[in-house]
């Protein structure tokens, strides 16, 4: 039976991760990278498409489970009828090839377990080749290798194409599986013991941790989602992956189902904001850093998203031998959506940029040229249609936040000029180009007899992304225009105490069937822009029913379906940990938002 997407926890080494199922099953892993062929793709299809399972015989779910401490380092715990066992998996900090590590530990009395490990290459579709050497077995097909061993050896046999063990542990006996991921051309890799590991794991995310300076309320749960941005994040570059996953779908059973194994840029503002104020500088530069290497080059050529390191071509591919999370079909590999024109990024990297710049990161020589050239174009391009934030594959329109970034863009472009004169640029020239986005937006994407801001220009339809108006600073919170856009947004968009983006019944926007959940970053810009208008103590509450929907271990997926009260959507999500962790702040008084 197919897990629950909340079912699963998160592990990683911050150049990619895994997902545990409560069962004890590891069900999705890329290697060596977030954006690799999938090697346990049993998420997307079956067993079949790859697994590995360590549990007690008796096949139950465990009883408990929770990371250590603030760390990636999950712990789970089976209470079966004749004693309690755990199991400790983690990924360390890698040094050369990922590794994944697996510890039993006997808690009391004597549990029966058994561990059944099926590699499939390339996304669940190539069998490996299986033998024998030095103490492991030894999975090769093509380019990849996996080697795997216990400390101490345990009885392991092969059937039905897969490698299964069989062991018994008692009260303070411990059992360490090791998996390394390794090119097939080279030599065996070099053993590591998991025990040093773990402890130097662990200490490796107490000291990371120990670097946050929020201790306003909440300080666990902005923590976990800490944790997890930070597992997203592809450590030889500072790119911050979306989500370590592709396809698990907004629509269970529908075709709404994307990759988002990339870094996108609509998340730029948002990472800064949430690792400045927690205090992470270190990653905040890496992140500006990156983000500045992507867009580096023709302004013209600005893409939405990059791969981990920079990488410009992402095409988009199915799958068609896994079936999909529940049935949810066709399962993508790459985007097609890197091709679209979405005017708001340029709003997000100037926006970021101006943050990093007033937190006093150190500046790079070349960043306000670049930054120059990327509003010269658009100064040219903010008239036209788009695809919008959303990524609508429908036509495009005058999306009404697209424009306001474009806002956003020119009034960052003339704060910088304003508070060093001695740059190179025209500010008479911005100031007007800022006017010009705001009059027309005022103009064109405003219902007065609606009292709210609409989805694009001359629609009935209400857009999530216009909470964002206050919070940008296009219009101050108390204005009449933003107050009712919040109300009216509320009063259309919510489902079940939450927030959809916008309406997918009926003639959709995004040019694509079927409908999905509540759009959980949605809520928090909901939160964010209650507080800004003075109801805070509504906003505290929604704050609290978001808090509610992370899954036992803290984690959060991209979408929630209040109905059938089930995450949805890829998992987990950087968009919202990001929300969560800024709103925390928001309401905290400590945050850069409002």
């Amino acid at each position: 039976m197919t897990q629950r997407i909340e079912d699963y926890a998160l592990i990683g080494d911050l150049q990619t991760a895994a997902l545990v199922g409560r069962n004890g099953s590891i069900d999705w892993l890329c290697l060596p990278r977030f954006d690799s062929a999938a090697c346990f793709a049993a998420l997307l299809g079956g067993e079949e498409n790859g697994h590995w399972r360590l549990a007690p015989t008796d096949g139950r779910e465990c009883t408990r489970r929770a990371y250590v401490g603030d760390s990636l380092v999950l712990e789970s715990v089976w209470e079966t009828r004749t004693g309690t066992v755990k199991v400790i998996d983690f990924m360390p900090q890698r040094d050369r090839a990922p590794e994944i590590m697996r510890i039993v530990e006997g808690v009391s009395g004597s549990v029966d377990m058994s561990a059944t490990i099926r590699l499939r290459f390339d996304f669940g579709s190539v069998v490996p080749w299986m033998r024998r050497a030095e103490g492991h077995r030894v999975a090769v097909a093509g380019p990849d290798s996996v080697w795997l061993r216990s400390e101490p050896p345990v009885k392991t046999w092969g059937q039905h194409f897969s490698t299964r063990s069989s062991f018994t542990v008692g009260a303070g006996e411990k059992v360490a599986f090791v998996l390394t991921w390794h090119p097939s051309h080279k030599p065996r890799p070099r053993r590591v013991d998991p025990h040093r590991a773990l402890a130097r794991s662990l200490e490796d995310w107490k000291s990371w941790a120990e670097r946050c300076r929020y201790q306003g309320p909440h300080r666990a749960a902005v923590m976990r989602s800490l944790i997890t941005l930070k597992a997203l994040t592809y450590g030889p570059t500072g790119g911050i992956v979306a989500a370590p996953t592709t396809s698990l779908p907004e629509d269970l059973g529908g075709v709404r189902n994307w990759d988002y194994r990339y870094c996108w840029l609509r998340d730029s503002t948002l990472v800064l904001e949430a690792l400045l104020s927690a205090g992470y500088l270190e990653e905040a530069a890496a992140w500006r850093d990156w983000l500045l290497r992507a867009v580096a080059g023709d302004p013209a050529d600005l893409q939405i998203m990059y791969g981990l390191g920079g990488e410009r071509r992402l095409p988009e591919s199915e799958l068609p031998w896994l079936r999909g999370y529940a049935g949810s079909a066709p399962v993508r590999t790459g985007n097609n959506a890197v091709d679209q024109l979405q005017l708001d990024v340029y709003g997000e990297v100037m926006d970021s940029f101006n943050v990093a710049r007033t937190a006093g990161l150190p500046a790079q020589p070349h960043a306000w040229s670049l930054q120059l050239s990327l509003l010269g174009f658009l100064e040219s391009k903010w008239r036209e249609p788009d695809e919008g934030l959303w990524e609508v594959r429908g036509p495009r329109q005058h999306f009404v936040h697209s424009k306001v970034m474009a806002w956003v863009a020119a009034d960052r472009a003339v704060q910088t000029l304003e508070d060093d004169p001695s740059l190179r640029g025209d500010v008479t020239r911005w100031r007007a180009m800022r006017d010009e986005v705001h009059r027309e937006v005022c103009e064109r994407g405003y219902d007065s007899e609606r009292n709210t801001f609409t989805q694009s220009y001359g629609s009935a339809e209400l857009d999530a992304a216009t909470l964002l108006i206050p919070r940008v600073g296009f219009l101050p919170p108390d204005d009449p225009r933003v107050i009712g856009t919040v109300d009216a947004v509320r009063t259309e968009l919510e489902q079940g105490g939450f927030l959809r983006r916008y309406t997918t019944t009926g003639p959709s926007v995004d040019g694509l069937p079927g409908g999905e959940g509540t759009f959980l970053v949605c809520s928090f810009w909901l939160a964010d822009a209650l507080h800004m208008t003075g109801r805070t103590e509504e906003a505290a509450e929604l704050f609290e029913r978001l808090l509610a929907l992370r899954n036992d271990v803290g984690l959060l997926a991209e979408e929630y379906d209040p109905v059938a009260r089930r995450h949805l959507g890829n998992y987990p999500q950087a968009f919202s940990h990001l929300g969560l962790v800024v709103t925390a702040l928001t309401l905290a008084g400590t945050g850069t938002a409002g």
